[in-house]
């Protein structure tokens, strides 16, 4: 009886262990922003949609982007809206912002190197893992 409960133990640890995550689990920050960006770059507005929070936050004067249908209808006049997006992407590292992450990128007009940037796409924590929370632009 013993060395059964043993082999059962030992099968269900394993099968535990060997098991795959939950596709929105998203275990790190990290992992998330290389298939978020990667997603961006490639402009697959679909897996974008798919990573973003609803409502997503937009800038002063602009409506929150309430579905997924309505994001993926505006996606690019939402995520090139002052900036570009994919070249800021490639060009700029997240940084940590308290509890979240921000991606702080320059006007389109200018270039990447440049020290104004102040379009900041955000990026929280959700129960399903990390998501792309906003958009906006610090100097309004």
């Amino acid at each position: 009886m013993f060395k059964a409960t043993v082999l059962l133990a030992g099968i269900l640890a394993t099968t535990i262990s060997f098991s795959t995550p939950s596709v929105s689990a998203q275990p790190d920050f990290d992992a998330f922003w290389t298939k978020f960006k990667t997603a961006v770059v490639s402009r697959d507005k679909a897996a974008v949609a798919n990573m973003t929070k609803f409502p997503l936050d937009m800038p002063f004067g602009v409506g929150s982007v309430r579905t997924r249908a309505e994001f993926l209808k505006r996606y690019d006049r939402i995520m090139n809206m002052e900036a570009d997006v994919a070249r800021c992407f490639q060009a700029t590292k997240p940084e940590k912002d308290g509890k979240s992450y921000g991606v702080w990128c320059t006007f389109k007009e200018n270039p990447e190197t440049s020290d104004n940037r102040p379009i900041q796409y955000s990026f929280v924590k959700t129960k399903t893992g990390w998501k792309f929370a906003g958009i906006d632009n610090i100097n309004e």
